[in-house]
Formats: structure tokens, sequence, C-alpha cells
């Protein structure tokens, strides 16, 4: 988190090791669509989807999401995991630390004590979040009188501070800020809880129900998940099959698989869409893999020989894009 200035977001890996997270991931692939088509009023989000946030944050994040109009428990949600992925030890190299990512002297000025236990703790959560929550609102009063959605100008004045946003008069044109303003917006629906579905279509859900029903099988080369293959997959036969669970062909290889349908960018993502990795980023035949995107920047895949179906991040330096299938492709 930033007090002031520009600096480079903190972004979590995610190791076949993380069980923890791991489940956690899985219960966003389920508040994914049970999301927020629908918002309270102000925008407010009515409640977190169940299981969305981990059990010993919920509480905290539903109380402190609500103090503010702002701001609302699926934003604050998305902003935390943006910012760290849930670890309430996590540190950047630029000196932000803690579940929040404060930075040591943002933290001196605007860290409260959340649980009334006489400390100011940023390594608790406890202290950290409720912080969180106080200091946007904080700047969401500052920028009251920008132009723009004040969410969007509170989480950009979290980013690059206050000053920047009254300069520019809205979110400033820092390639990182808008990165992370539009990055928690759309994960804010993942987290919010109500009766609709976010696009896309019920068949992205259904192909990402069956991948994520085979989160821990062993990867098998070639493997189509059939009884010879004892249900083992591939990257490219785990993604066929899934679709396949959902009446959508599609062909058996990755670099195949890449013409089956129109190709959103990397801020465009849906939920459901298959993202691609290769040796050259400027020819498709050069495709060596591919997985199933869930939202928030992370895949369901079959990695390798040796590892298990897994959630995997995919802003790698061999990330070459992504397809939205379409059944006819």
């Amino acid at each position: 988190m930033r007090g002031a200035g520009r600096r480079k977001v903190w972004l979590l890996g995610v190791g076949g090791g993380l069980g923890l997270l791991a489940g956690f991931l899985a219960l966003l692939v389920v508040g994914t669509y049970v999301a927020a088509a629908n918002l309270g009023a102000g925008g407010r989000a009515v409640g977190l989807a169940k299981g969305a946030v981990p059990a010993a944050y919920q509480g905290l994040v539903q109380k402190w999401g609500a103090l503010c109009p702002a701001l609302n428990p699926a934003l604050l949600a998305a902003q935390l995991y943006q910012e760290s992925g849930w670890k309430p030890d996590a540190q950047s190299g630029a000196q932000a630390q803690g579940i929040a990512q404060f930075i040591p002297g943002t933290w001196a000025a605007h860290g409260v004590d959340g649980d009334g236990d006489g400390d100011r703790d940023v390594w608790d959560p406890k202290d950290a979040i409720p912080s969180a929550a106080s200091y946007d609102c904080k700047l969401a009063s500052y920028v009251k009188d920008a132009p723009g959605d004040p969410s969007e100008n509170m989480l950009a004045a979290y980013n690059a501070g206050a000053y920047a946003v009254i300069k520019y008069g809205g979110v400033p044109p820092y390639r990182e800020t808008k990165n992370y303003v539009s990055t928690i917006r759309k994960m804010e629906q993942s987290f919010a809880s109500t009766k609709g579905r976010v696009d896309p279509s019920k068949r992205a859900a259904g192909a990402i129900y069956y991948a994520q029903k085979k989160l821990g099988t062993p990867y098998l080369w070639g493997g189509d998940g059939t009884a010879e293959d004892d249900g083992r997959f591939d990257c490219s036969g785990l993604t066929k099959a899934a679709y396949a669970s959902v009446d959508v062909r599609l062909p058996r290889v990755a670099n195949d698989q890449w013409n089956s349908g129109p190709h959103p960018g990397r801020d465009e993502l849906l939920p459901g869409d298959l993202v691609f990795f290769g040796s050259d980023l400027g020819n498709p035949r050069s495709i060596d893999h591919v997985g199933i995107y869930i939202g928030g920047g992370h895949m369901i895949n079959a990695p390798y020989t040796g590892a298990t179906i897994r959630f995997d991040p995919i802003d790698t330096p061999n990330y070459f894009g992504a397809t939205r299938p379409t059944g006819d492709g």
C-alpha cells in the first residue's frame, strides 16, 4: 500500500504446498458464480459470498467493509486479496508489510488498534484489516470532490496517493494504478453475494466446475482422463474434457485450442477463458501449455509430469494470451 507515489504491487505466487490458499481459491471459484450482479443502494454489496473469504477474516471484512459509502465488504476483500493473498506475514521489496501491505510511514500515521488490545500491530489482521478500511475511507474523503467513481478514486489514492488523484481529476494515468483499480473492481464481483450470476455463460461455469473436481489428479502426458489413462490428464486433455462436459468440442492439443474462439485481452479475461503459454510470444504454434482461467489472476491447470492438477498464477513471462471458447471454433 502506498501513502504517496507509486510502487510495484506485491503479487502472490501459488506453490504446490500452499494448501490453505488452494482451498481458498477453490472457494473463490464458487464466489465467482455467486457474484455481485446486483449491489445494494449506493453500490454497496449485500454481503460476502459464502466461503469466499477465509473464515478467520470473514467477520472483520464484513464489519469494516461497511465503514463508509465508497467501501463495501466485497471491495475490501478484493483489495486485501490483491495486496497479500490473505498472508498476514507478507512483505514486499518496497517494505510493505502485513495482510494490507502498509509501508511503515503510512502505518505510523494511519494504523488503528482494531481489536482494542492496546497496541497497533501491522502484522495482526485484527489491526491491519480495520486500518485498511479506515485508511480507505480517509482517502475517499480526501478525493471526494474528484470527478469519476468514488470507489475507484479511493483505490487509486490507496495505490498512488490522494494528491495524484486530485492532480489528475480521477484515477491517474499510471499503468500500475490503472491496473490495480481495474483488477480489484473485477475481483470485487467474485467476493460479493447476490442471487445473480456473472457472465460468462453457464457453460463456462460448468467447465470450471469440472476442472475443479479434478484438483489433485496426477498429470499424465497425453492423458484424456479415460479409464485407460486412470483418470489422468495433460494440460489440453483437461481443458478439452472440461468443455466437453458442457457440450463444447475443442481440438486435442493446446496450440489448436488457441483457435477455438475470440481472443480477449489480459484486462478483459472472464472465468472460463482458456489461457495459453508459449516459447515465442509472436507465434501461436509455439503454444505448449493451456489452463482454465478462474479469476483473480489464477487458473486451474495440469502443469507437468510429477505434478497434480492445481491452481497457478497466469502472469508469467511466457503468458501468450487467451481464447473464449464459442463451441463453433
